[in-house]
């Protein structure tokens, strides 16, 4: 037995021991992978945005510890979770740029005094409104519109079928319409 295979078995082990509620697995599991994570997500974003990433997957990993499973050795899932995440927040930065671009030019072409206060505040509704989605149709609806994956390959990432994925994304869409009427109007520019 090679040390890959030892410590393949000893995630494993831990992983299998986090599902039961084991506080110290999942302790051993963070320190392990903390700083390897960290640096990995230097690659996609900042250091402290890295940081806040890996510390989101880690505490979601916890949370959902109970009915998740792996189909791929937990490590490879783990920093997979990290990419995804800061590519969301990479595709996220980039959308909020293009909203203020947009509506920076829109406005200066339509007033003298453009008012970046609109700017500011429907970038912030935007974000706030996606955060208050549920977790699973936020998750769907990132994966489709900010890293352009195709219902099928979301559905393989997530274990899920590509229904419940069309699912999702189209309650996240109905939500964020509701929660986001009033500027319709400026996203539909935009957008």
């Amino acid at each position: 037995m090679t040390n890959k295979d030892i410590n393949k078995d000893v995630d494993v082990i831990l992983f299998e021991k986090i599902q039961r509620g084991d506080e110290k697995a999942f302790d051993i599991l963070f320190m392990k992978y903390y700083p390897s994570l960290c640096a990995y997500a230097q690659q996609f974003v900042e250091y402290d945005d890295g940081q806040e990433i890996v510390q989101d997957v880690m505490v979601w990993l916890w949370e959902n510890r109970e009915m998740h499973t792996f189909e791929v050795a937990p490590k490879n899932y783990l920093f997979k979770a990290v990419k995804n995440r800061s590519l969301t927040l990479i595709n996220r930065n980039e959308i909020k740029q293009r909203i203020v671009h947009t509506l920076h030019n829109n406005l200066q072409s339509g007033y003298e005094d453009p008012d970046f206060y609109v700017v500011e505040e429907l970038s912030r509704k935007i974000e706030e409104a996606l955060q208050r989605l549920p977790d699973t149709y936020r998750e769907a609806f990132e994966m489709n519109r900010f890293q352009h994956l195709t219902y099928n390959e979301i559905a393989s990432h997530l274990e899920i079928s590509p229904k419940t994925v069309d699912y999702r994304i189209q309650q996240a869409l109905k939500l964020l319409r509701i929660e986001l009427k009033d500027y319709l109007p400026l996203l539909l520019a935009i957008l």
